[in-house]
């Protein structure tokens, strides 16, 4: 498949691409093909583009997805397999400016795959010349289906707003979001599934796969985000925008740049970023790709590439946008009266599994009023031990957090939390989490139907996903239902634990 212009406007254009940088990289191209023979820079080339070096490489490389210097080399190595077939390698060499036979042998073994001196009919891989309309043709024949199938904002539609109220042109956006986030995932998992597949990774592959991950998914996330900021901020004022969005657009960008928390997976972005053919390496490969994780986010931290963080980047501002209002409409029957994020100090759980007398269990931790922490409610906590859904099932407890270091009774079981990150995945699990009340009818409180886990469950991770802020899901994730009025009342609050600056 072609190599197509994506962007097709130029960002001080207010949208729309100029015809004059048409006309200049078209003329460009042309001056291109017609000196492939002969000595040509990248300054010679601008000129014909009537622009400065850096602004016309800039423009060059965003249109067509590949630097001057790209271009004309593969060009030439395109040429120079043709040529092979009634040309000696030193001429074939000599004519496409190269300094020696060795230097074109290396240059042409990498692009194609074999050496000049062993290549066969058939065997040359073909870089078309590209020409300039609406779009771009030419370029590597293969499917660019991995880039193509996520559900990105049609700007030429949303541009059509003349005569909507901000309500409806937020609406458009929140509209879009939804569909992205029923679409996205999958299309990540598909990208992550060809970067493990050792076949897709040949030397001779290199150069195209580099042009689909780095300009046809991040490149174009990166634009479709500038876009969406700035559309929002003209929204802003308006009231109707969702602030958080803002948030997370920066900590998608963040990533997209190779920045992030995990030093791991940033080291690997960074390695990929100043040097693509590191992804011939397995090691580093799979520390970008990761596993595949399901459609509604990570399953298991062990899983968690690079690209696992970018799609749960791109989830983060879809859930900004959509899940403020999902929030709300979930509340049918009850409200939330109060929210808020809290950092404790470290804390210690004690507590015993349900099958356990439950008034027994708290008539024991009774026992320890001394060591009562700053929760002092009874609370059933659910936890994985650190790991995903899809490999541990919930352990639910009854019981208290206490301060640190409390000493536990026989037959009950502790679990600590400490005030700052610790360690790896499981525990000890951290004392930072979001707390939710609620009020209004009990059984709409404890309601199942229609929700992913529960009401309060569904309503408080989508408040918190909503405000940009972080689950620690698998390696810390733990959440509990509060009894304010005791453990032989319903429970009407629900702690989940987060990750926020």
């Amino acid at each position: 498949m072609a190599i197509r212009v994506v962007y097709l406007y130029n960002k001080t254009e207010k949208g729309l691409f100029c015809m004059h940088w048409i006309k200049s990289l078209s003329h460009a191209i042309d001056y291109i093909e017609a000196n492939l023979t002969n000595v040509m820079g990248v300054d010679d080339v601008s000129r014909q583009g009537f622009s400065s070096g850096s602004h016309f490489q800039l423009v060059f490389h965003v249109v067509l997805g590949l630097t001057v210097g790209e271009y004309i080399r593969n060009r030439r190595l395109t040429r120079a397999a043709q040529d092979l077939a009634e040309s000696k390698i030193s001429d074939v060499a000599k004519r496409y400016q190269y300094d020696t036979p060795e230097s074109f042998s290396k240059a042409f073994t990498r692009f194609h795959g074999v050496s000049p001196s062993r290549i066969k009919k058939g065997q040359a891989r073909i870089f078309q010349p590209l020409s300039i309309n609406v779009t771009v043709q030419g370029g590597f024949d293969m499917a660019w289906t991995l880039a193509n199938d996520f559900h990105l904002l049609d700007w030429k539609e949303i541009e059509k707003d003349e005569g909507l109220s901000a309500t409806e042109k937020y609406a458009r956006i929140t509209a879009w979001s939804a569909k992205a986030r029923a679409t996205n995932p999958g299309v990540f998992d598909t990208l992550v599934g060809w970067m493990n597949d050792e076949n897709e990774w040949t030397a001779n592959k290199l150069d195209e796969n580099k042009q689909i991950l780095i300009h046809g998914v991040f490149a174009r996330f990166k634009e479709q985000n500038a876009q969406l900021r700035s559309y929002l901020r003209k929204l802003e004022s308006s009231g109707v925008v969702n602030p958080p969005v803002f948030k997370a657009l920066d900590d998608f960008d963040m990533l997209l740049c190779g920045e992030g928390s995990d030093w791991r997976i940033t080291e690997a972005a960074a390695c990929m970023f100043a040097d693509f053919t590191v992804m011939q390496n397995k090691d580093t490969r799979i520390k970008i790709a990761g596993n595949k994780t399901g459609p509604h986010g990570t399953d298991s931290v062990e899983g968690l590439g690079y690209i696992g963080h970018l799609k749960n980047a791109d989830a983060q501002v879809q859930w900004c946008l959509f899940l403020h209002e999902v929030a709300k409409e979930q509340q049918r029957g009850f409200q939330v009266v109060d929210f808020a994020y809290r950092h404790l100090p470290s804390m210690r759980f004690i507590g015993r599994r349900l099958d356990a007398p439950k008034a027994e269990t708290f008539a024991q931790l009774d026992t320890l009023n001394a060591y009562a922490s700053d929760i002092q409610y009874d609370v059933l906590l659910t936890h994985h031990y650190g790991r995903g859904v899809d490999v541990e099932n919930g352990h639910p407890f009854y019981g208290r957090f206490m301060q640190a270091d409390t000493p536990v009774p026989d037959g009950f079981d502790h679990f600590d939390f400490t005030h700052d990150y610790i360690g790896d995945a499981g525990f000890p699990f951290q004392s930072k989490f979001a707390f939710a009340t609620f009020a209004g009818d009990l059984d709409a409180i404890h309601q199942s139907d229609g929700y992913d886990v529960g009401a309060m469950y569904d309503v408080t991770r989508n408040i918190i996903l909503g405000q940009a802020v972080g689950i620690p899901y698998p390696e810390k994730y733990w959440t509990a239902e509060v009894f304010l009025d005791g453990h032989d009342k319903p429970s009407t609050a629900y702690m989940f634990s987060v990750v926020y600056d």
